[in-house]
């Protein structure tokens, strides 16, 4: 999925916790990433298409490092990696198998890869966070992939962290955590997720100012009309 400069500005300006509460309205639940926390340059919220990516338990015979040099692995996936994606990665949770390195999130920085999330962990820690590329995961391990995980292919649906990811979904990350926005919903998010926020500040103005929460947060009638009036002033 691509996205005008004004669609990526309005994403970027939405937080994931705005991202979660617009789709559980449309009777979504279950669209936040466990194990994919902030690790690498989080400081900036990214947002763009997802990539994924698909690792199974490592079989003997296949996770080795001669398959590092298979058309079926991570250093030609990357490849295929359009500037501007997200590679949102299944590493089945896996706690002590590093699926990418120094090396691997250089590439993918050098060819403008938005960020890198996944449910498993990352190596090398100390260069990855020298290649400047965004990363969510559950932690860090020096062993390599192959210690315990089979790399088995790239763009087809994936579960990771416990949510199905499909191949052109929008990702959203930011310190919260990520989001996943379904390519069918990106803009009812686009056209609720900014009136979301400024309702929001508005009530947090009204908080700071000594308001009561009930009829306040969520707004009742008498404070909607209030809250409407002082936008259009």
């Amino acid at each position: 999925m691509s996205f005008s400069p004004s669609d990526l500005s309005v994403l970027k300006s939405i937080s994931t916790a705005t991202v979660t509460t617009i789709l559980l309205k449309k009777g979504l639940r279950n669209v936040w990433l466990r194990g994919a926390i902030p690790l690498v340059g989080a400081g900036e919220r990214i947002v763009g298409p997802a990539f994924t990516m698909r690792f199974v338990p490592a079989r003997e015979d296949l996770a080795t490092p001669a398959s590092w040099n298979s058309p079926t692995s991570t250093r030609a996936a990357i490849e295929d990696m359009p500037e501007g994606c997200i590679a949102v990665v299944d590493a089945m949770g896996h706690p002590d198998a590093g699926i990418f390195g120094d090396i691997l999130c250089a590439r993918m920085a050098k060819r403008g890869v938005a960020g890198l999330v996944t449910d498993g962990v990352v190596r090398d820690l100390a260069g990855v966070e020298g290649t400047g590329l965004p990363v969510w995961a559950s932690g860090t391990a020096a062993p390599p992939s192959v210690a315990g995980l089979t790399f088995v292919g790239w763009q087809e649906p994936i579960a990771c962290g416990g949510v199905a990811v499909m191949p052109g979904d929008v990702m959203v990350a930011d310190r919260d955590g990520v989001v996943v926005i379904p390519a069918d919903l990106v803009e009812h998010v686009l056209e609720a997720g900014p009136e979301q926020e400024a309702a929001e500040e508005w009530i947090l103005s009204e908080v700071e100012k000594g308001a009561r929460l009930p009829g306040l947060y969520p707004m009742n009638e008498e404070t909607r009309a209030r809250y409407l009036a002082d936008r259009k002033g």
